[in-house]
Order: C-alpha cells, then structure tokens, then sequence
C-alpha cells in the first residue's frame, strides 16, 4: 500500500499492439498515461524538484516557475503543491481547458499568454514572460525543460531504465518516440544507446513544428512539435526523423481506440501513426522489436481529437489556409 498516488511514478505497463497485417512488426508500447497525474511529465517533474531540493539549490521559500503547454503544468502543479512550493504556470489560450483547471486547482498561480509570437504561436511569448517575471522576483527557481539537464537526466535513470530491461528478449531494434520540449527523448535515447547501440531512436514530430528545420505554422494539437528548437535536443542521440500530420494524428488516435481499447492523447497517436508511416517506406524482411512511448491519456481531448466538430474546424482553417 502507498500512502498518496503521487509516490507511485514510474513502471508503467507495456503492452504489444498486435498487427496481423505486418507481422515482422512486433510493436510495444510503453503507456506513459499511467502515471499519478496523466502523463510521462510526472518522472520529470517529482525527479527535478528532489535533486533541487536535495542539493541544497531551492528552499521551502523558492517559487518555482515553468512554461508549460500542459501536462508538465499539470505534473509540477501536484508534486509543488505535495512539497508545500509555491509554482507559477505561464500558459498560453491553446492550453487544453481541463489542463488549466487542473493546474489552477492545484494552487498554482496560472498566467495565461493571449497574445501570438512572432512565429504564429505562444512559446516565444511564453518564455518571455517567464524571463520578465525572474528578473523582478527574489528566490525564484525557473525549471526550463527545454535546457535544463536534469530533464534529460529523470528520463536517462527512469523511463530509459524501464524500456532497456522491459523490452522482450532482450532485443530493441526501434524507438519511436515523441518531441516537444527534447527532455523525455534526450535522457531515453542516451541510455537505450548505451545498453541497445545498434538501436535506431526515431524521433516523431509534427507539420507546423520546427525542431527539425519544418517550416512554422499553426499546430492545433499540443503536447508535440514546437515553434523552438529546445538546446537540450544537442545531447539526444536521434537516427531519424518522421514527421507526420495533424490528420494522420487524429485518425491513429481513434484506431488506438477502437481496435487495441486505448483511450490516448494527441502526441500518442503521432507516435502511432509515424510507426505506420516509416516501415511503409522502409520494409524489414525478418521480425524486429518496435518500442513506442505513449506519453498522454485521451480524456483531455474528448472536445478536440475525438470531436468530429472539431476536426471540421482543423480542416475548414487548412483548407482556407491553403486557398490563401
């Protein structure tokens, strides 16, 4: 028995998503959803405030402060409110309605970026705001996912370590996962390559993002891609890219859904579709081992993903756009 939900992170279950259809495909997938508060976050966020805490480098009067489209809003809310800190959210008007509320329900102060960047959305503004606000604050610790190694370091000594001794027989041939602040990538492909060198780390982005040099405009679905390309990427050991749509993302959710009773988020069905996507351009001819990182649940996207309303919305503004 444990006392409080939020000391059970981590050993997440693995399950093998069946594929009659390609059966040299032997596809695991790590569900990241089961962690306390919904998502792969929480190794990030209980993992950063320890070490902080432990060396001496915040106090029980530091405030924390983070940009966050989400789910790490969300993780940092619960476990800051679990060590009696206080935590200050920037957020921008994309944030997901049930992931500020959750936020804010935590005790965290919320502040809510409404105006777009020069790039078409709110990271850069978001970011801004932080820098704004350290400068005229005192004790004041900015947690910085998208540079700080200790992101890269929960993921080395956690999800890495699951995925190296959970993967069957001790064979992984792939690693499919998603990429948005670079910390949860960095840390996994550094330890997969040191256990699995001959591994190849996919990286799974977005249309709209540009990490990996795409060109920027309007994401709908958060949680994967960014208008920035994190520094903390520099250290990640990725063999390639796939970047898919927003359509494609969409349509593997619901798949997920209805044929494997997987009820996933917006950057899970990315990395699904993207495993799809790759070995339809490069065939195997003997069984390989597929790893995937489900980082999300799908419950707060029942007004977005899995509304059709709302995928007319996405469309009617593409299709526009590219009228344009």
């Amino acid at each position: 028995m444990i006392n409080n939900i939020l000391d059970k992170v981590g050993n997440t279950p693995l399950i093998a998503l069946r594929n009659e259809e390609e059966s040299n495909l032997n596809v695991f997938a790590k569900l990241e959803f089961y962690n306390p508060t919904g998502s792969v976050k929480d190794r990030a966020a209980i993992y950063i405030l320890n070490s902080l805490l432990n060396r001496g480098l915040i106090d029980k009067d530091t405030t924390i402060i983070e940009s966050s489209s989400g789910n790490f809003g969300v993780a940092l809310s619960a476990y800051t409110k679990q060590k009696g800190l206080k935590f200050i959210c920037v957020i921008d008007k994309t944030t997901l309605p049930v992931n500020e509320m959750l936020i804010r329900l935590q005790g965290a102060e919320v502040i809510c970026i409404t105006e777009p960047d020069e790039r078409g959305g709110y990271l850069l503004n978001r970011l801004k705001k932080v820098n704004e606000i350290i400068q005229k604050s005192e004790n004041i610790y900015w947690i910085n996912q998208y540079e700080n190694p200790l992101n890269a370091e929960a993921y080395y000594n956690s999800l890495g370590n699951e995925i190296c001794f959970e993967i069957p027989r001790q064979q992984l041939d792939y690693l499919f996962m998603g990429v948005s602040s670079g910390g949860t990538i960095t840390g996994v492909s550094q330890r997969v390559k040191e256990k699995y060198p001959n591994s190849k780390i996919i990286a799974v982005d977005v249309e709209g993002s540009v990490i990996f040099g795409g060109e920027s405009r309007k994401r709908f679905i958060p949680g994967i891609g960014s208008s920035i390309r994190p520094a903390i990427l520099g250290s990640a050991k990725i063999d390639d890219v796939v970047t898919v749509d927003e359509y494609e993302t969409m349509d593997s959710c619901r798949e997920l859904l209805e044929k494997h009773n997987l009820f996933v988020g917006g950057s899970s069905g990315s990395v699904h579709a993207a495993v799809r996507k790759y070995f339809k351009a490069n065939a195997v001819d003997k069984p390989v081992n597929i790893m995937c990182v489900f980082a999300d649940k799908g419950e707060r996207y029942i007004s977005t993903i899995y509304n059709d309303d709302w995928r007319k919305m996405v469309t009617a503004y593409n299709s526009e756009s590219i009228s344009v």
